[in-house]
């Protein structure tokens, strides 16, 4: 026969951990190991037996102070530190292991009817105990205390035992407080059964999933409709879906299609799934936020003279004047060109449009001398030689 594990190393905690840090420890694994999570894993079973065994011993302090002591001697039948427990429940019981003897604030009882049928009974403090540790592993549906005054108790009935196949598992208030009744065909997986509770008392939302969807400039300006096609992580099946993309979307953003991710277990609802965006970039386009940036090139007459230019918006193009004299890096704001709010499509970005001044690279003679003309005229032959007095410098 093997040889049992140290309970605490079970836990993976250490041996001077506090009541809360065993009780977390607990928690986490029983959870992660539970049998309606590991279909078929006798690994798994196992483990979420031993976490069961662990807790139920170092939860209780007289009985984690004699497995200090005695170690797993102290509750064997065939050792001489057996016996020295004191606990008020039947041997090998599981919630009376569990949670506690007659500590302070409540005390367990345990007794075996005909046919197997077999009765829990919880009061006082652990009573809460139980109902804050199912309700972690089940999604809360353990959660709720009766009102009764000061006496508090929870009943749980199980036929063929704890675990059994055929096992119906109920809870409810002995005093008249609130109470939830849980029943079912398939029992506890962990203490004997295999099964779990019954997927239909015990409902759990699946986990989400995440997908990267790449939109183009337009596409994420305009909004559109993508076909996208997810491989299902657990069949390999592949399914293709139409999603809307809104207009305004920028990279970043998510799209989150509820009931599309891994299905839920116990008639739990399907998880979602999450379309992660990236926006692809646009040449002469660039975006912050709401706002749109571009150019406009203009003849250097127009720059000088005024007049308007064609500029392209995202929306289509519009004529904007140019004022005489505008200068090259000159930004001018299109109000309401921007991008639109994906909360509100009343609201628009800006569009701000950056001009750039065109120079002839080549001349006819008459125009070159028409130029000459108008720079004399202008006194920027001058500048241009130089000096401060139209003098070429030295």
């Amino acid at each position: 026969m093997a040889e049992k594990r140290d309970y605490y190393d079970i836990l993976g905690i250490k041996r001077d951990a506090s009541a809360e840090t065993i009780k977390k420890a607990f928690r986490k694994l029983a959870k992660k190991y539970h049998p309606d999570s590991n279909a078929g894993n006798p690994q798994a079973e196992q483990m979420f037996k031993d976490v069961n065994e662990a807790y139920s011993i170092l939860s209780d302090p007289e009985k984690r102070k004699l497995y200090d002591r005695f170690g797993h001697a102290a509750f064997d039948p065939n050792s001489a530190a057996y016996g020295t427990t004191g606990g008020s429940g039947a041997s090998g019981d599981p919630f009376g292991s569990g949670f506690g003897g007659t500590g302070q604030g409540g005390a367990w009882h345990y007794q075996s009817g005909p046919g197997g049928y077999a009765e829990y009974h919880f009061t006082g403090d652990d009573m809460d105990d139980m109902g804050d540790i199912f309700g972690d592993m089940f999604g809360g549906m353990f959660h709720g205390k009766s009102s009764g005054g000061s006496s508090r108790s929870r009943h749980f009935t199980g036929g063929s035992g704890f675990g059994s196949s055929g096992t119906h598992f109920t809870g409810g208030s002995n005093f008249g407080g609130s109470s939830a009744h849980f029943g079912g065909g398939s029992g506890f997986g962990g203490f004997g059964g295999s099964q779990g509770f019954h997927s239909a008392d015990f409902r759990e939302k699946g986990s989400d999933l995440t997908s990267e969807v790449t939109v183009s400039f337009d596409e994420a300006v305009s909004g559109c409709e993508k076909i996208i096609t997810l491989q299902n992580p657990q069949t390999g099946k592949r399914q293709s879906l139409q999603v809307h993309i809104p207009a305004g979307i920028d990279t970043g953003k998510s799209i989150r299609l509820k009931g599309k991710g891994m299905p839920g277990t116990g008639g739990g609802e399907a998880g979602d799934l999450l379309l992660n965006i990236t926006v692809t970039a646009k040449p002469g386009w660039e975006r912050k936020e709401m706002d749109v940036y571009s150019t406009v090139r203009i003849p250097f007459t127009t720059a000088v003279f005024g007049g308007e230019a064609l500029v392209s918006t995202l929306y289509g193009n519009v004529l904007c004047k140019i004022a005489a004299g505008t200068q090259s890096g000159t930004k001018i704001k299109l109000k309401g060109k921007g991008i639109v709010s994906m909360k509100n499509p009343s609201i628009h970005g800006n569009q701000y449009v950056t001009v750039q001044i065109d120079v002839p690279n080549h001349l006819t003679p008459e125009a070159e001398q028409k130029l000459r003309e108008f720079e004399h005229a202008c006194g920027l032959d001058k500048n241009s030689q130089g000096g401060p007095n139209g003098r070429s410098a030295a």
